[in-house]
């Protein structure tokens, strides 16, 4: 099933099982069924549960909190993760505060969803990736979309918990097929999951025994496929062999998982879509630099875009964002 049809399939039976669960956004209804077609068909036989809002951001975070309080489970769509810069406020400022501000006497479990990241010409204000202004929010998980994670269980993970989500999907992985792990495997890859307390997986893809890998990898989303594909071609023409780290939350991290890779291979890389520097990357690089300090081969290594707007311009785009190819020349850089 392709990504897009999961998550929307997973949307659909969070409605089925929750009166309470309610969507909104903008042009969520019939016949558009939302800018990805994620929501085609739930308005239909979720009339009174899937609405489409005013072309206000900032408004469709602020119902969200407002429906929350009162004991729903609104899930929010954002139309282009570069909106969410409208929305900051309600956000960080009242949405993630809540339950802390007034000693847990109040929930507000609102769900964010976004598609994000860029890829597609969309140009400078519809290609970002800006989930490094909302990592490390106290009161607030980020949970990535990734091809190796079931989107049912995800939703069904956080509609069982109460803190609020921003749920970031990369635009590039909604045509894409799932690839699932299935008994032990992902294609010709080992794969292994790791539940934290959070119970969302960590994803642990390699074409051979941990021991024998020189490298890990952490990546999310997109990049994470990225990677697979860059780890699988090295694996073939370099016979160096990667150990890909995915986690489906990317803040809070859980860091077990993480560490006991890095503990193996002693070099790290870390690949991002989010511009270099003051990042998400940045974070995780100093995390493990500080943890493993004097026992690692060389630094922790981070790849991201470059700090620039993204060019509309389909050539000019790919030599600012991360690529499959950039990705290999990071891997063999931190093998070394």
């Amino acid at each position: 099933m392709i990504c897009s049809r999961a998550i929307g399939e997973a949307l659909r039976v969070a409605l089925e099982s929750d009166d309470r669960v309610v969507l909104l956004g903008e042009d969520l209804v019939d016949p558009y069924g939302g800018a990805f077609k994620v929501t085609r068909g739930l308005s239909t036989d979720f009339p009174e549960r899937v609405r489409s809002t005013p072309i206000s951001e900032a408004a469709i975070a602020g119902v969200s909190a407002g429906l929350a309080l009162a004991g729903f489970r609104p899930i929010a769509e954002i139309m282009f993760g570069d909106f969410l810069s409208l929305c900051f406020d309600q956000i960080v400022n009242h949405i993630a505060k809540y339950e802390q501000m007034y000693n847990g006497q109040v929930k507000c479990p609102v769900i964010i969803r976004t598609p994000s990241g860029g890829g597609r010409g969309y140009g400078p204000t519809h290609s970002q990736s800006l989930e490094k202004y909302f990592t490390g929010v106290p009161g607030l998980k980020v949970v990535a979309s990734s091809l190796y994670h079931d989107p049912g269980v995800t939703l069904r993970t956080l509609l069982a918990q109460s803190t609020p989500v921003l749920h970031i999907e990369h635009k590039l992985l909604y045509p894409l097929h799932l690839l699932l792990p299935i008994d032990g495997r992902i294609d010709q890859d080992i794969a292994e999951e790791r539940f934290g307390a959070s119970g969302l997986p960590t994803t642990y893809i390699r074409p051979v025994e941990r021991d024998e890998c020189t490298v890990t990898v952490l990546a999310y989303g997109y990049q994470a496929e990225l990677a697979r594909r860059a780890a699988a071609k090295l694996a073939i023409e370099e016979e160096l062999f990667v150990e890909l780290v995915v986690p489906a939350q990317i803040s809070p991290l859980d860091w077990e998982p993480i560490e006991a890779s890095v503990r193996q291979t002693r070099s790290a890389l870390v690949v991002e879509e989010g511009t270099r520097g003051w990042s998400w990357g940045s974070e995780v690089a100093a995390k493990l630099s500080e943890r493993f300090f004097g026992e690692l081969r060389g630094p922790v290594s981070v790849l991201a875009s470059e700090p620039s707007v993204i060019p509309s311009s389909r050539e000019l785009e790919t030599a600012v964002l991360p690529t499959e190819e950039k990705i290999k020349e990071a891997i063999v850089r931190a093998a070394r």
